[in-house]
């Protein structure tokens, strides 16, 4: 099945190519491709100085911000090792680039074996570790072919890939013999990974890294400073969408204008999930009679922003320091059906919540932040409309949901420390 598997992704190298291709000329990006093709270059194997690495890979954005605390964790105790982490995506990658404790960031190479065994002969590291489970037979393969350890961690299976993995699950049973243990965040995870066929022995649950973001609040100065950074006035009510995806964007736009128009003292931010699309964003916000204001724009702009604009943020890496600097947070990719993103993020600032119905990849998470109090679930535009101008109004409830915000991440830390458990077995030989 191997064999099936690298003759289908020799036929498709074209159109991976050209994919890749595409999104570079599109973005305006490098298309890495010699990374993607399993070579690195001098200028990483300088950084590493002939020291074995610790490689993590991470796919994009939600995998590199979950694993942060687990890298701070593996620089204390691993200082002998460098730390290389590995991205699929150009965001990904933007926000791995800003992480201190790294010391290599790379492109995840394109799944053919002689690719991913050069890479990994190259790097020679002490050990793998994979966020979320992402399973790639050649490299997973190659990685056991060398002896190199790995580990998932985090490790979660939605409804959807859960269905794909037991309609394969004769091939997956024998990918899933290269992983060396599995550090899944739930016991549905665990269960379903065993189903799928991974050992039993080889199977524990630690819980959700994501979990493990420091709680940071955000106290007046602090915020004072943070909207100054992005020109946003001291004493107005911050509404932030962070994270929209297509077919988003028109509803919290359309929410925040009924907001304004009843007479609330409010601006509005909009981050899309994918920059790119900032300019299709602005159109939209156009079309509410709003004045769009690009990020990358903003050292032009003249002054505060007005509450006739919107913020549209047309950049990576910024999402969390704008959430500090909010009053109220709707997160994204979760009033269509895209499976949402972390509510966590705005929590971990002591902002209160606000997220749709399609949450099943934060499923858990989603169920939790709101038996705490720390969001609500809005079902449709109405929902959130409703939502948004009664916590306009309420400002003790806006406190109230930041604090419960804070106690969630309290009561579920935790997690790094047990992942960190296993990786020392691991490095130790003892798994």
């Amino acid at each position: 099945m191997l064999i099936l598997y690298d003759i289908i992704l020799w036929v498709s190298l074209p159109f991976i190519l050209a994919y890749h291709l595409y999104r570079s000329i599109s973005r305006e990006r490098p298309a890495a491709l010699p990374q993607r093709f399993g070579f690195i270059g001098t200028d990483v194997t300088e950084k590493l100085q002939g020291k074995r690495p610790i490689w993590v890979h991470s796919v994009s954005v939600g995998e590199t911000t979950a694993v942060k605390p687990l890298l701070a964790a593996l620089k204390k105790s691993y200082p002998q090792h460098p730390l290389v982490i590995s991205n699929m995506t150009e965001t990904g990658r933007s926000i791995a680039q800003k992480i201190k404790e790294v010391d290599v960031c790379i492109y995840f190479p394109f799944d053919f074996t002689f690719a991913v065994k050069h890479l990994l002969s190259e790097m020679n590291p002490v050990l793998v570790i994979i966020v979320e489970t992402e399973l790639w037979p050649n490299f997973l393969c190659s990685a056991r072919s060398l002896a190199i350890p790995v580990v998932v961690v985090n490790g979660r299976i939605s409804d959807r890939s859960f269905r794909s993995y037991l309609r394969f699950r004769i091939f997956f049973r024998k990918v899933l013999e290269y992983v060396d243990a599995f550090c899944m965040q739930s016991e549905v995870d665990a269960s379903r990974i065993r189903s799928i066929g991974a050992a039993s022995e080889k199977v524990s649950v630690t819980r959700n890294l994501k979990f493990d973001i420091p709680f940071t609040g955000s106290d007046a100065e602090e915020k004072r400073m943070t909207r100054a950074r992005f020109s946003i006035p001291e004493k107005v009510f911050i509404f932030t969408a962070g994270s929209t995806h297509k077919g988003e964007d028109e509803l919290v736009l359309s929410a925040f204008d009924s907001l304004r128009k009843s007479g609330a003292s409010a601006l509005m931010i909009l981050v899309p999930r994918h920059p790119e699309r900032a300019g299709e964003v602005a159109k939209i916000a156009e079309g509410f009679g709003f004045k769009p204001v690009l990020r990358s724009a903003l050292s032009g702009h003249d002054g505060k922003l007005k509450e006739d604009e919107v913020l549209i943020v047309d950049t990576v890496g910024e999402l969390l320091s704008l959430y500090a600097a909010s009053d109220l947070v709707f997160v994204g990719g979760s009033l269509v059906p895209v499976g949402g993103h972390n509510p966590l993020e705005p929590s971990s600032v002591g902002v209160p919540v606000l997220f749709g119905p399609h949450m099943s990849n934060f499923r858990e998470i989603a169920a939790m932040s709101i038996r705490y109090g720390a969001a609500r679930e809005v079902l449709d535009f109405e929902g959130l409309k409703e939502s948004m101008a009664e916590l306009y109004h309420n400002k003790s409830e806006c406190l109230r949901m930041g604090e419960k915000g804070a106690q969630l991440l309290s009561d579920e830390a935790g997690s790094t420390v047990l992942n960190m458990e296993i990786i020392s077995r691991l490095l130790k030989g003892e798994l």
